[in-house]
């Protein structure tokens, strides 16, 4: 794919995001994309959510939400998930459908992890960076709560609200744990049908000239020191799996040293695992890279997918990968 070597025109907006980071992502996408999606990072997005279907249905909600005076618009491609105005944010999250449980916030972009590794009722499923749970309850609503989730995170203060949000959302198949990603591959090794490793990262998509702590943190280091981790969790969720299972991969970065080349390590390390081709219901996505600055990936890696950012979608990484059945 072609990439773009002219250098950026900046607005005065953009230069409150990293120039690095402006540069690096210019390498990243096409020439035909990089500025439509750099304006991104100074919108205000529409706000997404979905209804919880262990508590109401979709239409029930939106009636109870259109009683409020707020217009929920349903979203054509994920039954359930609907879209508001940025303005009436505020009004959904003092709403007793927000306080009770019966809708959750959530980008659409992050819908997609679990819509694309598809749980079954009476699974075993583990969410190994689970916090604060938006992907875990609509597995559970998936699964129409029967089966086993083992939702984990390290993080205290996360893992109490990951769990609150559980218990406010009537999730009874979510199991939560305080505990480091990284020793559950070896302590229940072969346990688990399917797997999502939303993995911590640089949060690169996230950024908004809007709210510049969003990106005040960012260096290639830290990138760095998120690829480090983020190569211990693969193999710890890696192990975890069943033979025969799958594994869905994520992170909200375009950096491919957290993409592209994490899945690529896990690649080496076992031959058995094999990269699925992923249907998307929307068209604002790029394949994955099969190269980057003096590394090249697995031929495979062009069935990843990046999903580039829109005025109601995030930027977010993707991929599917099966552990090959035991003979």
């Amino acid at each position: 794919m072609q990439r773009s070597d002219h250098t950026p025109s900046l607005s005065p907006n953009d230069q409150g995001l990293p120039p690095e980071f402006i540069e690096r992502l210019q390498r990243i996408l096409t020439p035909e994309t990089f500025e439509e999606i750099l304006q991104t990072f100074h919108a205000t997005k529409e706000t997404t959510f979905r209804v919880n279907p262990l508590k109401s249905d979709a239409d029930s909600l939106k009636k109870e939400l259109e009683s409020l005076d707020l217009h929920p618009e349903a979203i054509h491609w994920l039954p359930g998930a609907f879209r508001v105005p940025d303005a009436e944010r505020r009004a959904l999250t003092e709403s007793d459908a927000f306080y009770e449980g019966r809708l959750y916030i959530q980008n659409l972009s992050s819908m997609l992890a679990p819509l694309l590794l598809a749980p079954e009722p009476g699974e075993r499923i583990l969410d190994l960076a689970a916090a604060p749970g938006g992907k875990t309850l609509m597995m559970a609503g998936m699964m129409e709560n029967r089966g086993w989730i083992s939702a984990v995170e390290p993080v205290r203060e996360r893992f109490y609200k990951l769990r609150a949000n559980v218990d406010r959302a009537g999730a009874s198949c979510v199991h939560t744990y305080l505990k480091d990603g990284r020793g559950v591959g070896r302590a229940l090794p072969g346990s688990f049908d399917r797997v999502l490793l939303d993995a911590p990262c640089s949060s690169e998509a996230k950024f908004s000239t809007l709210h510049p702590r969003s990106y005040a943190f960012w260096s290639r280091r830290k990138i760095k020191e998120s690829r480090k981790l983020q190569r211990r969790l693969i193999l710890s969720a890696w192990e975890s799996l069943k033979p025969g299972g799958r594994l869905l991969y994520s992170t909200c970065s375009f950096a491919p040293e957290e993409n592209e080349e994490v899945v690529d390590f896990l690649l080496r390390k076992d031959p058995g695992a094999r990269l699925l081709p992923i249907d998307l219901p929307v068209d604002n996505t790029m394949p994955g890279l099969l190269q980057w600055e003096k590394k090249s990936f697995a031929p495979s890696l062009s069935r990843s997918r990046r999903i580039l950012p829109t005025r109601e979608m995030d930027g977010f990484y993707l991929v599917l990968i099966e552990k090959e059945p035991n003979p």
